[in-house]
């Protein structure tokens, strides 16, 4: 039997990071996408020595369209894409830079689309493989001093639940993965304050990265790891908008203080 190909992007830290030590642990060949290429060679050599797989690296910068066009040819040969680069940002959309909201568009939304459609097609012609992309319980609600983060994981989380349903009888899987607050370095890259949350909120990768792969692998529509968040979640879902967009506003603004 041939050894099963995943490739992850935003590969070189946190979640992605993650994915690619779970993958490699469960015997998966990779193909590691992210900018960062000293990371990626680091991690390339550390899962390949310690796993016997085989490691590709590929540094890319998935909002430049010629980079993002070399990652979609190599994605038509995986059998598991996980889509799990992203960024976020914090502060008053009006006030914050408009190139920087763009480019955060054209990542989270933009080659996370154009990276389903390639392997979803690909996928199909074969009869089977998978598709894990990474969303948040951030898309459940509106996020304000979060809007464009928030409403770029809203779009992941219905995007992908649709195609999720187009592809059944396929024998492909695609699935969304929607954490809560991870313990990632993700905040601070967002200059999103987050001294507040409580303890128990908080999740690390580990937990959160084995939920989604076991996830997908039963072809779950969602997957919302930890039973907090599966609680925010259910809450969020039922509650009306301007109730949740209002408590939303509130955890941020005090979050800052």
């Amino acid at each position: 039997m041939n050894t099963p190909l995943a490739l992850v992007t935003g590969a070189s830290m946190g979640i992605g990071e993650e994915f690619a030590r779970q993958l490699a642990a469960r015997s998966h060949n990779l193909v590691l996408v992210a900018r960062d290429k000293a990371r990626l060679d680091a991690l390339a050599k550390e899962l390949s020595d310690g796993h016997c797989v085989e490691v590709e690296v590929l540094p890319a910068d998935l909002t430049d369209d010629a980079q993002l066009a070399t990652v979609e040819a190599r994605v038509l040969t995986v059998d598991l894409l996980v889509n799990n680069a992203g960024f976020g940002s914090f502060g008053n959309f009006y006030e914050l830079d408009l190139d920087s909201e763009m480019r955060e568009l054209k990542l989270n939304v933009g080659a996370l689309m154009r990276l389903t459609h390639v392997a979803a097609g690909a996928m199909a012609e074969r009869g089977r493989g998978g598709i894990l992309n990474v969303s948040s319980l951030a898309g459940f609600q509106p996020g304000p001093l979060n809007a464009t983060y928030s409403a770029t994981k809203a779009f992941v989380t219905s995007f992908t639940q649709s195609v999720h349903e187009e592809m059944k009888g396929t024998g492909v899987a695609v699935s969304v993965l929607c954490p809560g607050f991870t313990r990632t370095g993700f905040q601070e890259t967002a200059s999103a304050p987050a001294n507040d949350v409580p303890g128990f909120m908080w999740q690390l990768p580990p937990e959160v990265v084995k939920a989604g792969l076991d996830g997908v692998a039963k072809n779950k529509a969602i997957i919302v790891p930890g039973t907090v968040n599966r609680v925010l979640g259910t809450f969020s879902n039922m509650a009306p908008h301007a109730l949740t967009r209002r408590i939303s506003s509130e955890i941020m603004k005090r979050a800052q203080h």
